[in-house]
C-alpha cells in the first residue's frame, strides 16, 4: 500500500435508520509525513484516493463501477454528457467539471485551482453526508440531534436485542463501539447540553476537521492499531492494521518500505513504538496540506509538457488517474495504461 496508507482522509461514520446496526469500522485521518509527500502513488488505494479527492466520494463511487472502455468514453465524449449522481446533487458532465477547475478560464489547471478544488469536493462532501443523515437523526424536528436520538436510531437493535451480541469481542463490537460514540459525542457537544447542533453533529462526524475534536481522532486511532493494549503502536501493530500477513509467506515490498517508513519516520523517538504524540504527528502532521499535496501528484503524473499546468487534453489523457480507474487490489500496481485498455 506504501504512500497510500498515510493518505486517505477520514469519512466517517455515515449511518442512519431507526434500530439500525451500529458501524464496527471507522476509517481514520491519515496524512503522510511532509518529508513522503513527493512519493509516487503507486497502488489501487492512491488511485481511489484520486478519483475521490477530484470528484467527491460519490461520484468516484460511480465512476469506479464502469469498465474502462465506458469510462473513458463518458470523460471523453463531446456529444454526450458523462453523468455523474452525487446523492441528491446536480448531475455533472466531466469536461464541465474540468472549465470549473479552471478559475481564471485561461485554458489551464494550475495547481493552486487543483487544490482550491479539492477542498471544495471535500467541504461539500461534508455538507451533503451531514445533510443526508440528518432527517434520520433529528427524530422530534426540532432541529437538533440528541444524544438519545442518535443512540437510539444507531444502537437501537443493539440495544433492543443485546443477546444477539453477547459473543462479541472484536475490538470494535457493538458493545464498545456505544461508549466510544458517546465520548465523541460529549466531545463535539462544546455547551453541555447532550443536544448537538448542526455544526457540532459535523464535528462528531468529522472530528478531523474540528481543532477540538483531533484528541479524539488521536485516540481512537490508537485504539483502533493497539491490540494488546498498552497504550501504544508498535511496528508490527502498524504494519497487520495494513496488511494480513499469511504463514510462512513472504511480505511484499511495499510492506518493507512500510517498515522502514515506521522507524525512519513514524518511531521519533527511536524507542520501538509509537505514543501518542507520535501518532498525532503521523495522522495529523502540522504544516502540512493534504489538498495541496495531491493537487501536485496530479500535476506532476499528468503534465506531459512538463509546464507545471494542465490543459484539459492532459486531463482527459490521464483520465483513469482522475476519474475511472480499474485497478487491481491494493498493494499491486496498475498493469496496463490507458492506451492498452
Amino acid at each position: 500500500m506504501g504512500f497510500q496508507a498515510a493518505c486517505c482522509f477520514v469519512l466517517l461514520l455515515c449511518t442512519g435508520g431507526s434500530l439500525s446496526k451500529p458501524t464496527l469500522r471507522k476509517e481514520r485521518v491519515v496524512h503522510p509525513d511532509p518529508q513522503l509527500s513527493d512519493q509516487l502513488h503507486e497502488d489501487n488505494q492512491s488511485f481511489q484516493y484520486d478519483h475521490e479527492a477530484f470528484l467527491g466520494k460519490e461520484e468516484a463511487k460511480t465512476f469506479d463501477q464502469l469498465t474502462p472502455e465506458e469510462s473513458k468514453e463518458k470523460l471523453g465524449s463531446e456529444e454526450q454528457e458523462s453523468v455523474l449522481e452525487c446523492c441528491s446533487m446536480t448531475k455533472y458532465h466531466l469536461r464541465k467539471i474540468v472549465d470549473r477547475i479552471d478559475d481564471n478560464k485561461d485554458g489551464y489547471v494550475t495547481t493552486e485551482e487543483l487544490k482550491n478544488w479539492i477542498k471544495r469536493v471535500q467541504k461539500r462532501y461534508i455538507f451533503e453526508n451531514v445533510a443526508k443523515v440528518w432527517r434520520d437523526y433529528d427524530v422530534n424536528k426540532d432541529n437538533k440531534i440528541s444524544w438519545e436520538e442518535y443512540k437510539q436510531a444507531t444502537y437501537g437493535y443493539y440495544l433492543e436485542n443485546p443477546e444477539e451480541f453477547q459473543d462479541a469481542t472484536d475490538q470494535h463490537s457493538f458493545k464498545k463501539m456505544l461508549p466510544r460514540d458517546e465520548r465523541r459525542f460529549k466531545t463535539a457537544d462544546l455547551d453541555g447540553d447532550s443536544t448537538a447542533t448542526r455544526e457540532e453533529f459535523t464535528a462528531f462526524l468529522h472530528p478531523e476537521e474540528f481543532e477540538h475534536m483531533k484528541d479524539i481522532v488521536i485516540l481512537e486511532t490508537l485504539e483502533d492499531i493497539d491490540k494488546n493494549e498498552d497504550g501504544f503502536v508498535d511496528q508490527d501493530e502498524y504494519i497487520a492494521d495494513m496488511f494480513a500477513h499469511e504463514e510462512g509467506g513472504p511480505e511484499p515490498d511495499w510492506v518493507i518500505t512500510e517498515r522502514e517508513q515506521f522507524s525512519d519516520f513514524r518511531d521519533i523517538n527511536k524507542d520501538g513504538k509509537m505514543d501518542k504524540e507520535e501518532i498525532r504527528h503521523w495522522i495529523l502532521p502540522q504544516d502540512y496540506d493534504h489538498a495541496q499535496a495531491e493537487a501536485r501528484h496530479l500535476v506532476y503524473e499528468s503534465d506531459v509538457d512538463k509546464d507545471q499546468k494542465l490543459t484539459k487534453e492532459e486531463i482527459l489523457e490521464n483520465w483513469n488517474m482522475f476519474v475511472g480507474s480499474q485497478a487491481t487490489n491494493y498493494g499491486e500496481d496498475l498493469t496496463k495504461n490507458h492506451d492498452e485498455l
